[in-house]
């Protein structure tokens, strides 16, 4: 019978202890020591919070946002902490933009940093003075970057002080920001005073449930509805995902509910997209609906836990959705899954669902390749149901109503109704609940006003950066899914930018490109390499279309996911549609 391990404790040997060169016995471990100091810091940062893999990213927030940067430091002591290897923490730290890592030795970053988006709708409106002139004035403890989309096209020019958004930023605007001290404070879920500003009055909790709110979750997880009913409505209804990709959501929740369980939902409020701020729009005022119908897909499809998944840039979103979530579990109207709130971190590519996925689980955001597809394996390698926010934003209206009201809506032969995020040349940029299969020409006279005095239309941007760039004779298409096809441009989100006279296609294009090779994750070469060299071409006052067209098909071939596929769009559109500003 084998004999229990002693338990008494013998003084290593030098033969047990690490060697280090030439034999010599080392005094401590090889690699970098935990400081006691830092892990102190990030063990009351964690608190009793869970140390799994998943969470990585959650904990980097908490050390960025108390201390501004990561240090290393403090990488040591979360990797220690986590039992993960250094390089692991490191490689997701340095993968997202909104992480400061800061190398040994190296100076930290200034306490505030003002960002400002250089995106199509900000460029058009004049952001790049903002960026000319505001180093200078602010001084050298200020850091000024230059951002991607921060999702308030309607409101363009936009700066970001800390996580505080101002709209329709000047020089003056922001310079008194930064004085005042308005810097939010993230880890507490605070928006500061001028967060609250730009975060309209939201329906709560309690206002949504007096309106009839979750009744009809009630009613489908007490029995009064079968889930073959319910996926029935959605079918009929047409409803497609509106994050982009536009499949039809009833088929999903049909595939989805075919595969084994456990299941998860992964709801995808990303909104990267140069243009897109609908999620935003419907965020900040009515939030519980799109809650309602994840928990109504969630029943209908058999799912167990539901991962929101939110874009860094949406701070006062975040506070509102801690807040009303808190709100739903204290007095649930019926039974809840589990629902998880995650970060982003500042990366377009996590808008791609198995990037978001990866990002969900803690890793770099890069997209996987398929198949498997996220429906079969997703989420820590469970069947998922992914979702866009506006998406369930529906539900509930399109079951309380039926299919035929929502089909009901729709021009040109099209049925259903569409959220477009209207910015650049026209009168009332912002969102715009139209028709599906409106065109271009009457959603900007109907809906926006009309083009700004003093603009004639010229082009437009029909869903938003990856989506191509049409001209004005092309202005009377129908807007919605497949048919944009035959033009090379397609509607994605919905996001419209408007050109003028006073614009160039070329110039819109040349902004997007340079999106893309930012934004882009390296993973694949195609995309990696294409999208710098395309906008290295681009940059000719003459293009070299045969080249162009030659690496356009090379990344749209080989590229491992939409942002390489969908990069040469405006590329291909301006050689298609305005030629003569590139010849």
């Amino acid at each position: 019978m084998s004999q229990p391990a002693s338990t008494t404790t013998r003084k290593p040997k030098a033969a047990d202890r690490p060697k280090g060169k030439k034999g010599r016995v080392r005094s401590t471990p090889k690699g970098r020591r935990v400081d006691p100091a830092a892990l102190a810091q990030v063990l009351e940062l964690l608190g009793d919070t869970p140390r799994r893999r998943d969470l990585l990213i959650e904990h980097l927030h908490k050390i960025q946002d108390r201390y501004g940067h990561l240090s290393a430091a403090h990488l040591v002591a979360l990797a220690s902490e986590m039992k993960m290897a250094m390089a692991e923490v490191y490689e997701v730290a340095t993968f997202y933009h909104h992480f400061d890592v800061v190398k040994e030795g190296d100076t930290a970053p200034p306490a505030v940093t003002v960002r400002v988006c250089d995106s199509i709708a900000c460029e058009l409106a004049g952001s790049h003075a903002l960026l000319e002139r505001l180093p200078a004035l602010l001084g050298q403890g200020v850091r000024v970057l230059h951002a991607p989309c921060v999702g308030r096209c309607e409101t363009a020019p936009v700066a970001v002080v800390g996580q505080n958004p101002i709209p329709l930023a000047t020089v003056d605007q922001v310079t008194a920001e930064v004085k005042a001290g308005h810097v939010a404070h993230p880890a507490a879920g605070d928006a500061s005073p001028h967060a609250h500003a730009v975060t309209p009055g939201h329906v709560d909790y309690a206002a949504y449930r007096a309106g009839g709110g979750y009744v009809l979750a009630a009613a489908c997880l007490g029995g009064q509805k079968s889930r073959d009913e319910v996926v029935a409505v959605m079918e009929n209804s047409g409803l497609r995902g509106l994050g982009g990709a536009g499949f039809p959501a009833g088929r999903k929740w049909k595939l989805v509910a075919a595969e084994p369980a456990p299941r998860l939902m992964a709801i995808n409020i990303d909104e990267g997209e140069p243009g897109t701020f609908k999620d935003r729009f419907y965020l900040e005022r009515d939030p519980h609906r799109f809650i309602e119908g994840a928990l109504i897909a969630a029943w209908a499809v058999g799912i167990e836990g539901v991962y929101i998944y939110l874009r860094d840039e949406y701070h006062g979103c975040r506070a509102i959705l801690q807040q009303e979530i808190a709100a739903l579990q204290a007095d649930p109207p019926c039974p809840l899954p589990a629902i998880h709130l995650r970060r982003g971190a500042g990366a377009y590519i996590c808008g791609e669902e198995s990037s978001m996925i990866e990002s969900i689980e803690g890793k770099r955001g890069e997209p996987r390749l398929r198949p498997p597809y996220v429906a079969q394996v997703g989420l820590f390698g469970r069947p998922t149901l992914e979702h866009n926010m506006e998406t369930l934003h529906w539900v509930r209206a399109i079951l309380e109503n039926g299919p035929e009201w929502f089909v009901g809506h729709g021009r040109h032969g099209r049925k259903g109704l569409r959220s477009f995020s209207v910015s650049g040349r026209v009168k009332k940029p912002g969102v715009h609940l139209a028709p599906a299969g409106i065109t271009l020409r009457e959603l900007v006279d109907e809906y926006c006003g009309g083009m700004l005095d003093g603009h004639e239309l010229y082009g437009y941007l029909p869903g938003g950066a990856s989506g191509g760039i049409l001209p004005a004779s092309k202005a009377d298409v129908p807007l919605d899914f497949d048919t944009l096809n035959e033009y090379g441009c397609f509607i994605g989100s919905a996001a419209i930018v408007v050109l003028s006279n006073h614009d160039t296609a070329a110039g819109a294009a040349r902004n997007v490109m340079k999106f893309f090779a930012d934004e882009s994750c390296g993973q694949c070469t195609p995309c990696r390499v294409g999208t710098v060299k395309a906008l290295d071409l681009m940059g000719d006052k003459r293009w070299n279309a045969p080249l162009l067209q030659e690496l356009s098909q090379a990344m749209m071939d080989a590229s491992i996911c939409g942002l390489g596929q969908a990069a040469p769009n405006p590329v291909l559109t301006v050689l298609k549609y305005f030629p003569k500003e590139v010849e």
